[in-house]
């Protein structure tokens, strides 16, 4: 037997069992018009992450693309899913906001740290080097007694920035922006705190939410 599924499936009749049956109207709903999402949410790939539970989302309101390490390449550098899944959210979906989320503990960010890590991962090493700069950029910050914590949750920042810089270069994000149809923002979710601290506004700095006054 595997048990791997035997537990997926046990899941999927959970879910057909006590979910569903409270939201119905909400599924047939997401099913019978076209979606409208009204952000796409640029996540690590880490199973450990869940855009739709931290943010609270139901169907249909998240457009979600995840890869190693919530890496975009610059439009024209390794053209594919990445830059599809963008020009097709903005372009198409109409999305009104993308955030770039990285996370804490992240194991893309602990592989720039420790290069040898990715020997044998020749396809992983080749797609980090879209985070070369953001290695660079916390290597120019950091401190000499900077703590290997630290360090971490720097580049984790500093990687979320640049995918930031990234994501303006491909031509929808530009056109929608300059039209002000489109925001940007960068995340960082601290799996154990469950606190996200954002940088908005062009601001190089993140900010928690959990300590964030709430706006009506």
């Amino acid at each position: 037997m595997d048990k791997v599924l035997e537990k997926l499936k046990k899941g999927i009749r959970q879910f057909q069992a006590e979910v569903y049956p409270e939201q119905t109207e909400t599924y047939r709903k997401a099913e019978s018009e076209p979606q409208k999402p009204a952000a796409l949410i640029i996540t690590c790939a880490d199973s450990r992450i869940d855009p739709e539970l931290i943010t609270q989302s139901g169907p249909g309101e998240l457009f979600v693309m995840r890869n190693i390490g919530n890496l975009i390449p610059a439009y024209g550098e390794m053209m594919g899913g990445v830059s599809a899944v963008i020009e097709y959210a903005v372009a198409a979906l109409k999305v009104n906001h993308i955030a770039v989320c990285g996370h804490s503990d992240c194991g893309a960010m602990k592989a720039l740290l420790d290069p040898a890590s990715l020997e044998t991962l020749p396809s992983v090493k080749n797609w980090m080097r879209n985070a070369d700069a953001a290695m660079s950029v916390a290597d120019s910050l950091a401190p000499k007694d900077e703590k290997p914590s630290e360090r971490l949750k720097r580049l984790t920042e500093e990687n979320v920035l640049l995918q930031i810089q990234h994501l303006r270069t491909h031509p929808s994000v530009a056109g929608a922006m300059a039209r002000q149809e489109l925001t940007l923002s960068g995340w960082v979710y601290d799996i154990g705190a469950g606190d996200v601290r954002i940088a908005e506004n062009g601001e190089r700095g993140f900010h928690s939410i959990g300590q964030e006054k709430h706006k009506g």
